[in-house]
This record gives structure tokens, C-alpha cells and sequence, in this order.
């Protein structure tokens, strides 16, 4: 990515540590990102997204009194949401699988781990720039598409009872971003790399 990769980009930080909003700016200004708005909190970030043209947000877990989930749900699903398909990378120090496939079921677009590293949290941004997904809508989630594999379909079952997928691993165990990466974007080439 050059310097110049964000230049038009408009990003939202949330965060509610200083050093973090401060830190995820500098690594945004490599990029050449100039237009970036922060948050302290999501609601404080969904006042700024009801009244600037927000491209990317990018939000911490952990925050009170309104956390990324909640404020994700609000810019995927509540009128008021000027964007409803923004691109949400989550960040959080917390990185268990159940809190992943939570996360991801809520609308985000990526997961970031930390600590941030600037490798993890730009291949996080390449991706839903250059690589955007469909957005889906059901009775019970709006966003980006969660099958990021193609499947072929070769035995239709419909009306059948759809077997119950088995967790392949620990549900608990903390992932690292690579993992994450994995289990988001199985089909990613660059994913693993990063």
C-alpha cells in the first residue's frame, strides 16, 4: 500500500483509551489518511456517524457506555444509520473463537487483535476496500456476507433438516490474528500471511 492508499478515505476511530485512538491515527497517516475522526466512546462515535460521511469505521470492543457491538448494530440496522453498509473492523484484546463468530454475527467486516500491529490492522483495511463483500439481509442479520466460502451445492436438501455443524476447536481458546483470519476469511490469500 503507498502513501497515499486512505487519501480519500474517511475513518472513524472509536476507542475509549487515548493512546489507542492516538496510535490507530498515526498508522492511518502512513497511509496517508487525512480525513479521521475520533470517538471516545460508540456513542459519541454514532453522533459523528449520524452527521459526517463516514467510509470506514474502526471500533473498539470494550467501551462504555455504548461498546462496538452495540454500535454496530446501529449503523447495520437503525434508521437513523446514513450508511448502513460502512466497513466495521472491530478491535479487542479479547480474541476467544465465541467472541469472533459474536462479533462477526453482529455485522462487522473484520476483527484486528491486540496488541495492533500495523501489518494486521492495514491488511484488515486492504481487505474491505479491495475485496468487499455482498451484504446479506434475513429476519435476523443484516450485513456482510459471514460465507466467505464458495460452496457448490451438489445435493439439494431443502426441506431436510440442516445438520448441526461441530465446533472445530476450543470455542474459548484465545486466537491469534492469523487464526482469525483464518476462520473469517478461509479463502484469502493474503490472510494468512499477515
Amino acid at each position: 500500500m503507498s502513501n497515499g492508499y486512505l487519501r480519500d478515505v474517511t475513518v472513524l476511530v472509536a476507542d475509549d483509551q487515548d493512546f489507542i485512538r492516538s496510535l490507530v491515527r498515526e498508522m492511518l497517516r502512513v497511509l496517508g489518511g487525512t480525513k479521521i475522526y475520533d470517538a471516545r466512546d460508540g456513542e459519541d462515535a454514532w453522533e459523528l456517524i449520524k452527521v459526517k460521511p463516514i467510509d470506514l469505521v474502526i471500533a473498539d470492543w470494550y467501551m462504555a457506555p455504548m461498546d462496538g457491538l452495540e454500535l454496530t448494530r446501529l449503523i447495520r440496522n437503525d434508521n437513523a444509520s446514513p450508511n448502513p453498509y460502512v466497513p466495521v473492523i472491530m478491535m479487542s484484546g479479547f480474541a476467544e473463537r465465541t467472541r469472533i463468530v459474536e462479533a462477526r454475527d453482529c455485522g462487522i467486516s473484520e476483527f484486528v487483535v491486540k496488541p495492533l500491529a500495523p501489518k494486521a490492522l492495514f491488511g484488515r483495511i486492504q481487505n474491505v476496500i479491495e475485496n468487499p463483500r455482498q451484504f446479506v439481509r434475513t429476519a435476523s442479520f443484516f450485513g456482510p456476507d459471514r460465507r466467505r466460502k464458495d460452496h457448490v451445492v451438489e445435493d439439494d436438501r431443502r426441506g431436510k433438516p440442516v445438520p448441526v455443524e461441530k465446533p472445530a476447536a476450543d470455542m474459548s481458546q484465545d486466537l491469534n490474528q492469523e487464526e482469525v483470519d483464518a476462520f473469517l476469511n478461509p479463502d484469502s490469500v493474503d490472510a494468512a500471511g499477515d
